[in-house]
């Protein structure tokens, strides 16, 4: 039993000292742990007043760093404002002194005009003292010779002014005679000049086509299959291509007829394509003919392509393009419509070089002159109106919708542009083989040339000759005066520019010869 309570004694003990340690190393802990937070805090505010200090250092010295760049930047500025100022000062005196100099000048302008005012009006006071006299003296003058002639005074008046017309008359058609003489002398020189130029630069090939094709044909086998059954086949490609298709005896041969070159050169490409495949009929026949104009008007967009690259003209519109590929197949009197086209492209080119026009524009209106030709037939007018509209239509500028619409000369044109379309467009169609004009046109125009010569008064015969290109006018003697003749080649030349303006350009010679005949016995 004791020991038991010593036991417990013990463990009691034994507790409570536990307890007394445990607590005496608590408070020693809590102790040293507020003496660390005490040293973290002093250290923390030690830093923080340091920082603090180091800040207020930092603004301190960006302060004064920011005060020196600003006043840098309004000394600079205070520096430039006193060049600007020193240098309107110096402008301010240049114009001074420029309209001081002005002044001046005015000054010394304005005393010269009084001068000038002065013996001008001194002069017309001495004019008119010396009118005066004059008029005094003619007065007596004409009293004198009214006292001496029997002739009144508007005898005499009508007799001096018909004496001066005849002399004036005289000599003006003297003066006259030489200016043209010079005139035409200096005109044909500069003429031959540009027009040889242009025309030396320039070669080009020539073809020509008929309003006909004939198609070859590998054997006579192919005509029954292109005329078919009961005539199918033949139908159906002249219905696809609108031309006329003739199967006559001729051997290995059909001709394609009909106005449209186009139609002519689709219905070719057909039958070729046919004669290839070896199969026709109706079917095929619409294949391949809707085929080969797909192709055609592929071709000739191309072509029209392939034409403006040649040429050096950009940005045509793509319809303009088609109607102009689609000369290829067409023909103007004796020549290919697209070569005369580009002949005259060229020439107007060569013609706007030398006289100092665009050439490119001069060459874009000498291509599209004969665009008309291309147009169809729905649209009513002449080709060269209907060519113009076309232009116009498309985008192409009023100046060269009029060089195409004045092209051939029936309208006068207004730009020097239209002057030079018309200028090729005559080069071009004036070299031989051009064109082919008929026997009975060329006869009526030199009867017509003849006839204008015959009309005048004092002609005894009028005769055309080379080609009514010299006109050879035989006059009276004893009607027409040397001078007379010289009027009258210019009369001659007028009218015929009135009434045969296709005639081109016409030399007028008059005649007039006096032979005197005596036979001696």
């Amino acid at each position: 039993m004791e020991m038991v309570i010593a036991a417990l004694v013990g463990l009691i003990l034994g507790g409570f000292g536990i307890f007394l340690f445990k607590r005496v190393q608590d408070n020693n802990s809590k102790k040293s742990a507020r003496a660390e937070a005490d040293r973290i805090v002093n250290r923390a505010k030690s830093e923080a007043a340091k920082l603090k200090k180091d800040s207020e250092n930092r603004s301190k010295d960006f302060e004064t760093r920011a005060r020196k760049n600003v006043e840098q930047d309004i000394h600079k500025q205070k520096a430039q404002l006193k060049n600007k100022e020193s240098q309107l000062d110096r402008r301010l005196k240049e114009i001074d002194d420029q309209f001081k100099a002005k002044m001046e000048d005015n000054d010394r302008y304005l005393n010269q005009i009084k001068d000038r005012e002065e013996k001008i009006a001194i002069t017309e006071n001495r004019l008119k003292d010396l009118e005066k006299k004059n008029e005094e003296q003619v007065e007596a003058l004409k009293k004198k010779l009214e006292s001496v002639s029997s002739m009144t005074m508007e005898d005499a008046r009508r007799q001096l002014v018909e004496a001066l017309t005849e002399e004036a008359k005289a000599e003006a058609n003297k003066l006259i005679a030489k200016i043209e003489e010079d005139a035409q002398k200096e005109a044909d020189r500069n003429a031959r000049r540009v027009v040889s130029q242009a025309l030396a630069r320039f070669a080009s090939e020539y073809t020509s086509e008929r309003t006909v094709t004939v198609m070859a044909l590998p054997s006579d086998e192919m005509k029954g299959k292109i005329i078919g059954r009961e005539g199918r086949n033949i139908r159906t490609l002249e219905a696809m291509c609108g031309v006329d298709l003739i199967v006559d005896d001729t051997p290995e041969a059909v001709v394609i007829s009909g106005f449209d070159p186009v139609r002519r050169e689709l219905a070719k490409r057909t039958i070729e394509k046919l004669m290839e495949d070896g199969r026709v009929h109706p079917a095929r026949i619409e294949e391949v003919a809707d085929k080969q104009r797909t192709e055609l008007m592929k071709s000739i967009k191309e072509e029209g392509e392939r034409t403006i690259v040649e040429l050096g003209i950009p940005n045509m519109h793509q319809e303009l393009l088609k109607l102009v590929g689609s000369l290829k197949y067409r023909q103007t009197h004796a020549q290919n419509a697209l070569n005369q086209a580009k002949e005259v492209a060229n020439i107007a080119g060569l013609l706007a070089g030398e006289l100092g026009v665009n050439v490119k524009i001069a060459r874009r209106a000498g291509l599209l002159h004969v665009i008309g030709l291309a147009v169809e037939h729905t649209i009513e007018g002449s080709y060269a109106n209907v060519g113009a509209e076309t232009a116009k239509k498309f985008g192409e500028s009023e100046e060269i919708v009029q060089a195409i619409r004045t092209h051939q000369g029936d309208e006068k044109p207004t730009t020097a542009l239209g002057w030079i379309v018309l200028a090729a467009y005559q080069l071009s169609v004036s070299r031989p083989g051009a064109r082919r004009p008929q026997m009975d046109n060329f006869i009526h125009r030199l009867e017509d040339l003849e006839s204008i010569g015959n009309s005048f008064e004092g002609v005894l015969k009028t005769f055309a000759l080379q080609a009514g290109k010299d006109i050879r006018v035989l006059v009276e003697s004893s009607r027409v005066t040397d001078d007379l003749a010289t009027m009258l080649s210019r009369d001659i030349a007028r009218k015929i520019e009135r009434e045969v303006p296709q005639a081109g350009q016409v030399k007028i010679t008059v005649v007039r010869q006096t032979r005197a005949v005596e036979h001696a016995r």
